[in-house]
């Protein structure tokens, strides 16, 4: 007989940080959890940290009565805020534990949120290391854990530190074998903590006028965790990122079915240059982007113009490998789709840059991917310090 579905909440807010929910949601749904994501606002559209809009399944006021095998609390600020002083969600969390079920919370959340509560005393737990201070006050021992696991509360640190989190959640609900088998494709960093390092090849300098102009492309099936870790960390960076959809709506359903909303639409991005153009994966997104003869001129000029074009996971091998756009160049991409690539003699490199271009593996190298781009446009001291920033 089949085990029941397990339910997970993920509550999200404005100004919630986007990488973090967006990874809880997109590794629990690959689980096979039943998640829902609900906006603790008055409308399901949140605007997270960073210019990024999503929309959440549902109302978390429609859904008060419900029970949740498990609820995890996403950061960011002010987003963390308004998780804390909405005390009908404050009233599910307690009650989650008062019946001895599961609740998670990471970066200012665990301090915040779960800390003010009051369901720390006596608890280990982690959190950003700013908020570590505060933390100290509401548990037993704040600790500098990546992930923490006490009891039934598991806490995290960050935006670098949510896939090992996320994974761990998935073992509280499911298992070890589960967790082993949701992680390995997305391609986790094997020493999390450690430096990023990125493999150049054939060195030129990216140039920009001001401020880099980045189109970041979108369409349905796009994966959500590779999208949204470029779009936060270049907007961390402060590039003017531009986030483009397919199609004739600026709302996008992503791979694992997160609504993601686009600043403009790719007609309308089509009437500018751009100093990158950089592809999201996720197989249905990769597929869109191939199939449109817009976006495919659009990459072949910036190849020609020797402008940086790039991609992550599924798009080197469907998009950029049948359009030309490898030729001369040695890529890497998604471990199952480099079959596809006419060279595979460098596909084992998490982040390969050679020229203006730059391609990279999946979800679990999406952040190193992004500030990559960041090293190439602002230099290895800035590419640094966001990775310190996000605990990359």
């Amino acid at each position: 007989m089949a085990s029941p579905t397990k339910k997970v909440l993920i509550p999200v807010a404005h100004g919630t940080e986007p990488f973090e929910a967006v990874v809880m949601i997109d590794v629990l749904r690959r689980s096979g959890a039943d998640v829902t994501v609900a906006s603790v606002e008055n409308q399901v559209g949140v605007d997270a940290c960073h210019g990024i809009k999503m929309v959440a399944d549902t109302l978390l006021s429609d859904i008060t009565d419900s029970v949740f095998d498990f609820i995890m609390l996403p950061g960011g600020l002010p987003g963390g805020e308004t998780l804390k002083n909405c005390k009908p969600l404050e009233n599910m969390v307690k009650k989650q534990d008062a019946d001895g079920r599961l609740n998670a919370a990471i970066c200012c959340a665990p301090a915040l949120a779960l800390g003010t509560w009051g369901l720390l005393e006596g608890k280990k737990a982690t959190c950003y290391p700013v908020f570590m201070e505060k933390l100290g006050a509401t548990c037993a021992t704040a600790v500098e854990s990546r992930v923490e696991i006490d009891g039934r509360i598991v806490t995290s640190r960050g935006p670098g530190t949510t896939m090992e989190f996320s994974v761990t959640l998935v073992e509280q609900l499911f298992g070890k074998e589960k967790a082993a088998e949701v992680s390995t494709p997305l391609v986790m960093r094997p020493n999390p903590g450690d430096e990023y390092t990125i493999t150049e090849l054939n060195q030129i300098n990216w140039s920009y006028d001001s401020t880099p102009q980045i189109l970041v492309p979108i369409a349905d099936g796009s994966e959500e965790m590779e999208a949204v870790a470029i779009i936060d960390v270049l907007r961390r960076a402060k590039a003017n990122v531009v986030v483009a959809a397919l199609g004739n709506s600026l709302e996008v359903v992503a791979s694992r079915k997160v609504k993601l909303v686009a600043d403009v639409l790719l007609d309308e991005a089509e009437k500018n240059a751009y100093d990158l153009i950089v592809l999201p994966g996720g197989l249905g997104g990769a597929e869109a982007f191939a199939s449109s003869k817009k976006l495919v001129s659009m990459l072949k000029k910036q190849a020609e113009s020797n402008k940086p074009y790039g991609a992550i996971c599924a798009s080197p091998a469907l998009v950029f490998e049948p359009n030309g756009l490898l030729k001369g160049k040695k890529a890497t991409a998604f471990p199952a789709m480099c079959n596809k690539l006419s060279d595979q003699s460098h596909i084992e490199h998490r982040v390969l840059v050679d020229g203006n271009l730059i391609t990279s593996r999946g979800p679990g190298t999406s952040l190193e991917f992004a500030l990559a781009i960041v090293e190439k446009f602002y230099g290895r001291e800035k590419g640094l310090q966001l990775a310190k920033a996000t605990l990359v």
